[in-house]
This record gives C-alpha cells, sequence and structure tokens, in this order.
C-alpha cells in the first residue's frame, strides 16, 4: 500500500524492492543455519545463493516481458526496472532451478540434501516477497465486495485506484507462508526426506492455480479468458511433482540399498 518508502530528489527506495532482499537474506540465513545440520558447507550455501539470486530476477524479469512486451513497447528500457514490480514467479523458479542443478553438479553436492535444505528457504523468501507486491500494487486481484477487500489510493501503485479489490498478494503470502511451516514439520520426517523441494513445488502449483481465478491484472493468457500462463505451467510442475514423490525414495532407505 506503499510503494515508496521515502524519496530524496530523483532516488526513491521502493518498499517493493526492500522486501525483496529482505526475504533473499532471510531465506540465506535459514539455509545457513541448517545446513551444518545436513552436513553441507554453510559457505556454500552464500555462493549458491548469489547465483540463484541473479539466476531469479533475471528468469522471472524475462518471463514477464515476454508475457506483457505491450507494456515496455514504447520504453525498452523500462523492462531493467525490475524494482517497480513486474516478476513472474515461475521464471524465476526454473532459470534459478537449471542453476541451482549446475551448481550442485559442478561442486559434486547431493542434490537431494540441497533441495530439502533450500525449499523451506524459498517458501519464506517467496511469502516475504509477496508482501512486496502488496506494496507495489502489482499481481492484484478482481474487484469485489468481499470484507476482505483492499482499495488503493496512492497515486504510485500500480493496482486500479479506488477500487476495492482481492488481496491476491496476501492470499498467496499467506499460502507460502502456511507451505514454508509445512515443509518445516515436514523436514523432521525420515521417510520424507529428498521429497521436499517437490512437495513444495506440488503445494505451490495447486495454490497458485486457484488464486489466478482472482487474479486481475494483466499477466498473459495460455488460452485467452480460459487458463493464465501461470497455471499453464503450473499443471506440469504439479504432474512432475507428484511423479518425482512417487519415484523418489528416501535418501536414508536409498543407503542402507547399496
Amino acid at each position: 500500500m506503499y510503494p515508496i518508502l521515502f524519496k530524496i530528489g530523483d532516488f526513491a527506495l521502493h518498499t517493493y524492492g526492500v522486501l525483496l532482499a529482505v526475504g533473499f537474506m532471510l531465506a540465506v540465513l535459514l539455509a545457513r543455519r541448517e545446513a551444518p545440520r545436513t552436513g553441507i558447507d554453510p559457505n556454500l550455501i552464500l555462493d549458491l545463493s548469489f547465483y540463484l539470486l541473479l539466476a531469479a530476477l533475471v528468469g522471472s524479469r524475462l518471463f514477464y516481458v515476454l508475457t506483457s512486451w505491450q507494456e515496455f513497447a514504447e520504453n525498452p528500457i523500462d523492462a531493467l526496472k525490475f524494482w517497480r514490480g513486474g516478476l513472474v514467479f515461475y521464471g524465476g523458479l526454473i532459470f534459478a532451478f537449471l542453476v541451482g542443478l549446475w551448481y550442485v553438479r559442478k561442486h559434486r553436492l547431493n542434490f537431494q540434501k540441497m533441495a530439502d535444505l533450500t525449499a523451506p528457504s524459498i517458501a519464506i523468501g517467496h511469502s516475504l516477497g509477496r508482501l512486496g507486491c502488496f506494496s507495489a500494487g502489482c499481481c492484484y486481484g478482481k474487484s469485489t465486495s468481499a470484507f476482505c477487500a483492499v482499495t488503493f489510493r496512492d497515486p504510485n501503485s500500480l493496482a486500479p485506484l479506488g477500487i476495492p479489490l482481492h488481496p491476491t498478494q496476501l492470499y498467496e503470502s499467506a499460502a507460502t507462508f502456511g507451505i514454508f511451516l509445512a515443509l518445516i514439520a515436514m523436514r523432521r520426517l525420515e521417510r520424507l526426506q529428498g521429497r521436499l523441494l517437490w512437495y513444495y513445488l506440488l503445494f505451490y502449483s495447486i495454490a497458485r492455480f486457484f488464486l489466478e481465478f482472482y487474479r486481475d491484472d494483466p499477466r498473459g493468457w495460455a488460452i485467452q479468458g480460459v487458463l493464465s500462463t501461470s497455471q499453464a505451467i503450473g499443471i506440469p510442475v504439479a504432474l512432475l511433482s507428484l511423479f518425482m514423490i512417487r519415484r523418489k525414495k528416501p535418501a536414508a532407505n536409498s543407503a542402507r540399498k547399496r
């Protein structure tokens, strides 16, 4: 609801960027704190986080520009101003996953352990990031008369002003925070080890699929008016996650069979 924290001359500190940074730092701290328990060098977490951050920013912004190219037709340079809002989470997730996979193989790390370690961090970082969306007014919902409706009035907001809207950013923030809590509880169960990342992807894909019905921001369509781009991506992601959950065997069991 407050897109700009403060402004000095031409410089403006955007709440969106601040919350993204806070979410990222919290995610890194949680993963680094957990690393020794899983036998992973905490310094590798810091190194990996740098690569994942760059990949996520590039991927999420690239997907947004590709699905909303009309917005940048007159001023293409605006495509680089990601701090003003406009990131597609799935784009960042795909790029970060590929870079993370490269990093794990390069350093010959255990993929299952790294995936379990980072999954809760992704969820909590995502939750704070959506609060940034709420502050900027991006990713806004449809008009509604529901008791939970919010009305944006700041002229710097990206949401339509003066209209009660579904706070879809808060819906998703709450959903991803719930996923974070679930993953924290699940990682204590030995039989679920090696599967937490896939559970995260499954839970998020399902939540995002239904949240898309309440969104009203321009975000691209796979089937105009029927299936959004995020829903179209989420369906195969959910199916892949289910497949991996069913075929992945817990690390402890796998070790006993060797």
